[in-house]
């Protein structure tokens, strides 16, 4: 499995699957999870409600309706809360959970966000780090998942999964 990180919008990636940062209602917000849908259409949100929700550290899938991705896995990331209330791990189920759907649905590429850093306030370096050691521990078992883009809102998060060591390249335009 390759990784990889590049400063990109999300949205734009020609993936499989995205991967939506998103809340456990499922429900359209700001972030990462109101750019997707904003790009996805109206149907992204009504697929989202049908789902009924999901728990923090599991994940669901939609299709990618009007996004070039075929699929969108919304992953429920924790809120931080100082890390000693099980962070690191429901971050990882989280990340684990999208795989393990990407899996199933024969996905070859999947593209990341930094899930939980936004308005969780989880700490970009300690998520990327759980990010990258979570997607290193799951190849033996990735199936079909060949490539993991990790997207890149700035350049603070690129410089912080350069740091794990994921190759990381600068702004790709679409």
């Amino acid at each position: 499995m390759k990784l990889q990180a590049t400063q990109v919008d999300i949205t734009t990636l020609g993936v499989d699957a995205i991967v939506n940062a998103a809340n456990a209602q499922l429900s359209p917000g700001g972030g990462v999870d109101g750019a997707i849908n904003q790009v996805a259409g109206p149907e992204l949100a009504r697929a989202m409600r049908a789902l009924g929700g999901c728990p923090t550290g599991e994940a669901r899938i939609t299709p990618g309706f009007d996004l070039p991705a075929k699929y969108v896995i919304h992953a429920v990331g924790p809120i931080w809360r100082g890390g000693n209330h099980g962070e690191p791990e429901l971050l990882a189920c989280a990340y684990r959970s999208a795989l393990i759907l990407a899996r199933e649905h024969e996905c070859h590429s999947v593209a990341f966000p930094a899930i939980s850093t936004g308005v969780y306030g989880y700490p970009l370096e300690d998520a990327t780090r759980v990010a990258v050691e979570t997607v290193r521990a799951f190849t033996p078992e990735s199936g079909s998942v060949a490539l993991i883009h990790f997207a890149c809102f700035g350049e603070e998060a690129l410089n912080a999964y350069r740091q794990t060591g994921v190759a990381a390249t600068g702004i790709i335009l679409s």
